[in-house]
């Protein structure tokens, strides 16, 4: 199997799309899938770009909303993860996964899925450390302090990664697992990105959960984007472990480093995205501990029966099949000459897709819960205890990675960055 493996998208789905084609002539081959790793900007309106954290003179309607809209078709099949600049509204309605567009796959918040018998599992967002253990507490629309937090990692979506125990084949991330760069050439990167030397000597250049699940999944590929840089690494898991492959991908500019061909031990095709047996496990037996709260959240004696819920999921998976439900619209389209709906504010919408799923794993909807989502969590298991961020908590970041960003961006030149 042929993968392209594209790092930050910024909503550039024609040139992307229209380089891949351009490799195939060249090379005389087919590419099986697109991977992206993060800021895809899945924009279907104006709308959309109320919960797009970039400034204003960056807020852009590009590329998708033609493959939302139906007016352009993805020419291979995408899968993709969010970053820190995303249509966040729109990634919240697909937030267990789903088709973002006909042919268009977002992996969710975190997720794991197959295509043929290739797994591929992913974490969307960025770390940082003061709404780490917070629950999902953001709704739209977006407080200006909430479209800067909506796509923070929470453990929620590590814990349930870390229970994955089958082998994962791919795996991505946005932002880079923390020490990576002490298994790769260092010394290059530091010399490309210079402000990067403190991060790293600091031990802050990176993701601590991204690290974590790093040694824990052990994939074969691990692929990152965020930097705007490629660097590549191997990961030796102990003396005679697996070892993880790392490449991080540039974004789509003239003359940068954005995409990379990789081919993969599969089967023959054709291939298809599926849902996971392991992982709808997972995600069925984690469900009930959906934090919803800007309640700090412990996780540390949790003990899930996921087998049984393994078993559960076989049978119903057995009835339906394993190929994810189909692709619907919600909002709906408008181009960049055209405005949006009636000057309204975002909507919160409820995704066809994300009801389908539930409703095979008889779940109940909690993506629009907006009950005291800035108090007390109350959870129905009692391992999980509740309480407030610290104020002086040694991990909190005095700053945040954004503005960290826009320090580089201005270091580099690329105003684009910010």
């Amino acid at each position: 199997m042929r993968i392209a493996v594209e790092g930050c998208m910024h909503g550039d789905l024609d040139n992307v799309y229209a380089t891949i084609k351009q490799l195939e002539r060249e090379e005389n081959t087919k590419i099986d899938l697109l991977i992206c790793c993060g800021d895809f900007q899945a924009v279907r309106n104006e709308k959309d770009l109320e919960s797009l954290n970039v400034p204003a003179k960056y807020k852009q309607m590009n590329t998708f909303w033609k493959y939302y809209s139906g007016q352009a078709v993805a020419p291979l099949p995408t899968i993709f993860i969010g970053g820190n600049h995303e249509a966040s509204n729109y990634l919240w309605e697909l937030y267990y996964g789903g088709w973002a567009a006909p042919n268009i796959y977002f992996l969710g918040f975190s997720g794991v899925v197959k295509y043929g018998n290739v797994r591929i599992g992913g974490l969307s967002g960025i770390y940082n450390a003061r709404h780490y253990h917070l629950g999902h507490f953001e709704r739209p629309p977006y407080s200006e302090s909430d479209i800067r937090s909506v796509y923070h990692v929470r453990e929620y979506d590590v814990q349930k990664l870390m229970k994955v125990k089958e082998p994962i084949d791919i795996f991505l991330s946005h932002d880079w697992p923390l020490g990576i760069t002490d298994c790769g050439d260092c010394a290059a990167l530091v010399r490309k990105k210079p402000f990067f030397k403190k991060e790293i000597q600091d031990r802050t250049l990176g993701s601590k959960a991204a690290a974590e699940l790093l040694e824990i999944l052990k994939p074969s590929y691990w692929f990152s984007a965020h930097l705007h840089c490629k660097f590549s690494a191997l990961v030796q898991h102990g003396e005679h472990g697996p070892v993880t492959k790392f490449l991080a991908l540039d974004k789509c500019l003239p003359g940068r480093n954005f995409l990379q061909v990789v081919d993969i031990e599969s089967e023959p095709g054709p291939f298809e995205i599926e849902y996971d047996e392991e992982w709808l496990a997972i995600t069925k037996a984690f469900n009930p501990l959906f934090p919803t709260t800007a309640r700090r959240t412990y996780f540390g004696h949790v003990e899930l029966d996921i087998e049984e819920c393994r078993q559960w999921v076989r049978s119903r998976l057995q009835e339906k099949g394993a190929k994810a439900f189909e692709f619907v619209t919600t909002a709906p389209c408008r181009g960049p000459s055209q405005s949006a709906t009636n000057g309204h504010s975002v909507e919160n919408y409820r995704n066809t897709q994300t009801e389908s799923l539930l409703t095979l794993l008889d779940l109940p909807y909690l993506l629009d819960d907006r009950t005291d989502s800035r108090a007390s969590n109350v959870s129905p298991l009692p391992p999980i205890s509740s309480g407030p961020v610290p104020e002086n908590n040694e991990d909190i970041p005095i700053d945040d990675i954004d503005e960290l960003e826009e320090v580089r961006a201005a270091s580099e030149d690329e105003p684009e960055d910010e």
